[in-house]
């Protein structure tokens, strides 16, 4: 760990032998690391390893190993594992510890979750399980886009759409992925369902993986949707925009798994 010389203020004209050398006390400190910075640290790396497999269900968590492992006093680790128990992850059982729960009882559209999912061996995995329910979800929120978006929500998803035409243009990949990801945040708002809304984050994570995954190639026919998208949106058009939406979440979700085992093999 690195340390500091801090010089103390005192009565620094003493003089000590030849020379007036004028004597200077310095003293070495360890730089304070917050409990809540330790605890995150220890959930990053617990969390990654049950979300991934490495940690399986109804293992047991011991605060003991988790100091000795991480370096951490039992205070940290206890915070740790109730961060963990709020994402679903873990549960408390008295005499017995802290158990690893089965995946049915993870809260996995928590960003967190989705995240440690995305950086691990199961990423392509959860990618497709984000486009599954893709499609169940934005098909029926942009018909009900129709009768709630307001005419901001309208003229940002025409923009988007248009800036997607354009990246695609000039092979831009930052400017497009900024773009989809507006488009469908603002459908998924648009819609005024609170629960739909949540899913933003899901979606904008699908898209930026879904990219680092497959090669940058635009498909101009899935753009020339979300241009018909805007457009049945804006005319107050359901069944246009619900056929045009479902037309670009299945297109991507084909994609999806003609590149996953390519990618990964299998889980």
């Amino acid at each position: 760990m690195n340390t500091t010389d801090v010089p103390i203020k005192g009565d620094l004209n003493r003089v000590t032998g030849e020379g007036a050398i004028i004597a200077v006390i310095t003293v070495r400190y360890h730089p304070r690391v917050s409990v809540h910075s330790r605890a995150a640290d220890v959930v990053d790396s617990l969390g990654r390893r049950i979300v991934n497999g490495h940690l399986q269900p109804g293992d047991v968590l011991r605060l003991d190993l988790i100091g000795t492992e991480f370096d951490v006093s039992r205070s940290v680790s206890r915070e740790a594992m109730r961060v963990l128990e709020s994402l679903g992850l873990v549960v408390p059982r008295r005499r017995v510890g802290v158990l690893v729960s089965a995946r049915s009882d993870w809260n996995v559209l928590h960003p967190r979750v989705i995240r440690w999912g995305l950086e691990g061996r199961r990423r392509p995995q959860t990618l497709e399980w984000i486009s599954q329910l893709r499609a169940a979800v934005e098909p029926v929120a942009a018909a009900m886009a129709c009768t709630r978006a307001t005419q901001q929500d309208s003229i940002t998803m025409s923009v988007a759409a248009t800036r997607m035409t354009h990246a695609a243009a000039v092979r831009d990949l930052e400017a497009y992925l900024i773009a989809d990801e507006e488009f469908h945040s603002t459908l998924l708002s648009a819609s005024d369902n609170p629960m739909f809304a949540t899913l933003r984050h899901s979606v904008s994570s699908l898209l930026e993986g879904r990219t680092e995954l497959m090669p940058f190639e635009p498909n101009l026919q899935a753009i020339a949707w979300h241009r018909e998208v805007a457009d049945a949106v804006a005319a107050r058009n359901p069944d246009a925009a619900q056929a045009a939406m479902l037309n670009i979440v299945e297109e991507a979700l084909d994609a999806m798994k003609k590149e996953l085992p390519r990618s990964t093999g299998s889980f």
